[in-house]
């Protein structure tokens, strides 16, 4: 007799990929109402010795003012709008996975960043977005004059 080990898990697992296939392809108006974060754009977020990286896809711009980047209080905000201008009947449709519309996603930060030396670039569907860190005040010691 072989051995077959326990997931009790397994049957979660079916299930949520069940609810998946039923939200994303039977029914994709209830994306944006049920699942919300299926329309927002993923990112990373990263720091080194002196930047805060961000690398966001965002396949589907076509010039930069189709997206907005927003630093307020240690919060990246990154919103725009990505447009689709094929135009295929609905009865020829027969799978619809792709975004297009308006997105907004909100991060923090780990570290406070100075706003005004914010570097964006767009290349190949990534928008990376390089935020050099504030630097802390060097501590300094006062001589108090004695008269």
């Amino acid at each position: 007799m072989s051995l077959i080990p326990y997931e009790p898990f397994r049957h979660l697992e079916n299930m949520r990929r069940e609810f998946d296939r039923f939200f994303v392809d039977d029914f994709p108006a209830l994306r944006t109402a049920f699942g919300p974060s299926l329309n927002m754009p993923r990112i990373d977020v990263y720091e080194t010795d002196t930047e805060v990286i961000a690398t966001c896809d965002l396949p589907g711009l076509e010039k930069k003012e189709d997206v907005n980047i927003d630093i307020d209080n240690q919060m990246l905000t990154i919103s725009g709008n990505v447009n689709r201008h094929q135009e295929i009947k609905e009865e020829n449709m027969h799978r619809k996975e792709r975004f297009f519309g308006r997105f907004q996603r909100t991060v923090s930060l780990p570290s406070r960043v100075n706003a005004e030396n914010v570097k964006a670039t767009y290349r190949n569907g990534v928008l990376e977005i390089r935020m050099p860190k504030l630097q802390h005040e060097q501590r300094k010691r006062i001589d108090v004059q004695f008269h």
